[in-house]
């Protein structure tokens, strides 16, 4: 591990067990492991804040999972960003996750079983969200649904798996107004939910 200034993202590769210690002495700032290399996500540092579009639409996309999750009586849990998703040599952080079955131990961190993925998308995330992330989180085979979510109008493209092909080829359409249905596991929630 190379050395660096405090609250600096390392330079060189780092395993899962060295960027999760590194992180959590961290005083400020959010990263993300991706492919070994630590990064920044989204450029939130103390001198970058958060842009207010931003938070509020991950913010009602988190409250509509919760709300669908509560009407529909399911066991499944909506997390919002700060919970890490693991795969192979990457530790990514959406802005809202969604995992059923036994409640995560309260000490948990990541979410290793995701059914539902958010990304809000930002200035410094867009082509990620849109490319890799897109690829890597379709590598789990527990997603169902990812959400991207455009922060200045309302337009959601949900990339959801087909069940119904082999190999469960992944079908996208671009929603602006109305439903988006997420099943499995079971849930609906609308644009308007996140446009609110």
């Amino acid at each position: 591990m190379s050395l660096t200034a405090a609250n600096e993202p390392p330079l060189l590769p780092m395993t899962r067990a060295e960027y999760l210690a590194w992180v959590e002495a961290q005083p400020r700032g959010r990263y993300e492991r991706i492919h070994g290399i630590v990064v920044e996500r989204d450029g939130a540092t103390a001198m970058a804040p958060e842009r207010s579009a931003h938070n509020q639409r991950k913010m009602l996309a988190w409250l509509a999972l919760r709300r669908a999750i509560e009407q529909a009586g399911l066991a499944c849990q909506a997390h919002g960003d700060g919970m890490t998703v693991p795969i192979d040599d990457s530790d990514y952080e959406p802005d809202a996750v969604v995992h059923c079955g036994a409640s995560l131990p309260g000490d948990a961190i990541a979410v290793p079983d995701p059914v539902i993925i958010v990304e809000v998308l930002s200035p410094s995330s867009r082509k990620s969200d849109r490319g890799l992330k897109l690829a890597e989180y379709f590598k789990l085979s527990s997603l169902h649904h990812y959400l991207i979510v455009w922060p200045d109008k309302p337009q959601v493209v949900h990339h959801r798996r087909d069940v119904m092909t082999a190999g469960g080829g992944i079908d996208t359409s671009i929603v602006t107004s109305g439903a988006i249905r997420l099943d499995p596991p079971g849930l609906t929630i609308t644009v308007e939910d996140i446009y609110a």
